[in-house]
């Protein structure tokens, strides 16, 4: 098997790159006909979007054979096989995918459905669930892709760019491409303010406008070339960017305790309880999104700034 695996020739490789983005949008699809409208939205600007990019960026850095490692593998897969084991180990008590019977479902939810109108006074209720009543958490994992993309990019070190010159588009000069493009990318990044701003009244949020804001400038570089992207959006920018789109989310929760509410109790924000919900999660949402903008247009950079070695 692994051998089949390491004999594919790299354009065989694009070609499964492709279909993993196709198979993310036929997941996307499945989440709609589920009425999981966030969750679909999530997987086709992730899934189907930028991580099929990624995909395709990092392969074009790869070559023919993988180099013979100088180091011995047996550690590594010491490690991986213990840490498999204990993620194993920690699932065996879960409830069965889909199980009505779970304490989920049996008296968290039904909860946030019933008082989550008028608590939070959000209509979406996922941007509700996430943003407010699962606020530790999300604050937790925008912690994670700023701490992910940091090591990212310590690992493939990305430029401060303040003297590069406009390069060579990734995908050729082509005219009518970039007239479409020129076109589009405006609406890209109005879709993406619409779908931060309009997060807890419909589908969308944070992650998924700071996703779609980035898309509109990966395309802008793969079509007008990485000299002329990195002029519009500096990549000295973006790990500061990152930092402050956290430490937003977090000065929330500092100034809930210095009125002396608990962490990230958004009620501290204004007079009318409703009122401090919906300008919270309006702030962390906005924090959300200024993070996941900013490590995913700086991990394309830190791959399409790399050339291939031979």
């Amino acid at each position: 098997m692994l051998v089949a695996i390491a004999a594919i020739r790299l354009r065989d490789l694009f070609a499964v790159a492709m279909l993993f983005g196709i198979f993310s949008f036929l997941v996307a699809a499945l989440f709609m006909d589920l009425d999981a409208v966030d969750v679909a939205f999530t997987e086709a600007a992730v899934g189907a979007g930028v991580t099929t990019v990624l995909l395709l960026s990092t392969l074009r850095l790869t070559n023919r054979w993988e180099r013979r490692p100088g180091h011995s593998r047996l550690v590594p897969l010491l490690v991986v096989t213990i840490t498999g084991a204990a993620l194993v180990y920690g699932i065996l008590d879960a409830p069965f995918f889909g199980d009505p019977n779970a304490p989920a479902h049996q008296h968290v939810a039904p909860r946030y459905i019933e008082q989550g109108p008028q608590e939070v006074g959000m209509p979406n209720i996922v941007t509700a669930v996430l943003a407010s009543y699962r606020g530790y958490d999300t604050f937790g994992e925008t912690v994670v892709i700023y701490t992910a993309g940091l090591a990212v990019l310590l690992l493939l070190g990305i430029p401060d760019g303040p003297n590069i010159r406009p390069g060579r588009s990734a995908i050729g000069d082509q005219l009518v491409l970039r007239v479409v493009v020129k076109f589009l990318i405006p609406f890209v990044l109005l879709y993406g303010l619409y779908v931060q701003w309009h997060g807890d009244f419909g589908a969308g949020g944070g992650f998924q406008a700071g996703v779609i804001f980035a898309t509109g400038f990966v395309l802008y570089d793969l079509v007008f070339g990485d000299g002329d992207a990195r002029m519009a959006v500096p990549p000295a920018w973006l790990h500061r960017l990152a930092a402050l789109g956290v430490l937003l989310y977090g000065g929330v929760g500092v100034y809930s305790l210095l009125a002396g509410k608990p962490f990230l109790d958004y009620t501290a924000l204004a007079h009318d309880p409703v009122h401090g919900q919906h300008l919270g999660v309006l702030l962390v949402e906005l924090g959300v999104g200024i993070t996941v903008f900013s490590i995913v247009l700086a991990i394309f950079y830190a791959l399409s700034g790399r050339r291939r070695q031979v």
